[in-house]
């Protein structure tokens, strides 16, 4: 497996992606189809930039990538705008400003065709604590989807596996028309990521929410990002 994570590795080196992470996104959207041309999408946790990279080439000059992330994103393109700072406290108005302000019709109102999400809590030795702070950036981010993503929409999210994941899956099943679970062949052999695929998002239904596991350590809020 170690054979595998280099070849990915190189291949960032070799195709001038920012981290082998890209291909993680690559391989997500070959098999689902979630980038379009001219789609608006939402890259949370975006820094260093290969995500932007993969989604700014995919949707194209007439689509639009926001990315979002308390590190310095060092990728820039004429498709891309970044915002550094914390998700959780810019609005979505200051959010979707960059993709309503291109005009065109319905500009005033549009939303995100995409929101994607490679966010991850900064981890502290502890995986289970690392585990239900992942769940609640995911849980956090599902709370946005009515003022950020456009019904119909599509998302794509990190989490760390753990005892909360089924429910976390459960309630994006209950917002999307089809939702899974992935793990790309990217993904390292020893990591305990996952990836929730969510397409035809459903607004109406974003009310309904599992209640918080009772096995959940105390929120704290998490120091940072990583991808």
């Amino acid at each position: 497996m170690r054979e595998v994570q280099d070849h990915y590795f190189r291949e960032a080196k070799r195709e001038g992606y920012l981290s082998r992470a890209a291909y993680k996104l690559i391989e997500i959207d070959d098999r689902r189809k979630i980038l379009k041309r001219s789609d608006a999408v939402l890259d949370c946790g975006a820094a260093p930039g290969s995500w932007l990279q993969v989604a700014s080439q995919r949707v194209g000059e007439r689509g639009m990538v926001v990315g979002i992330d308390l590190q310095p994103i060092r990728f820039t393109a004429r498709n891309v705008i970044s915002i550094e700072g914390d998700l959780r406290e810019i609005g979505d108005e200051a959010l979707l400003a960059p993709i309503r302000a291109r005009g065109g019709a319905g500009a005033k109102n549009r939303l995100f065709d995409v929101i994607l999400s490679d966010m991850a809590p900064s981890t502290t030795g502890d995986p289970r604590a690392d585990h239900f702070r992942s769940v609640q950036l995911c849980e956090a981010l599902l709370d946005r989807g009515p003022g950020l993503l456009a019904q119909g929409g599509s998302l794509v999210m990190k989490v760390f596996e753990g005892e909360s994941y089924p429910g976390l899956l459960k309630r994006a099943g209950a917002l999307f028309e089809q939702c899974k679970g992935f793990k790309p062949k990217a993904s390292r052999s020893e990591s305990v990521e996952m990836y929730i695929v969510g397409q035809g998002y459903r607004p109406v239904a974003s009310g309904a929410r599992e209640p918080e596991h009772d096995a959940a350590p105390p929120r704290r809020r998490p120091t940072g990002w990583s991808r």
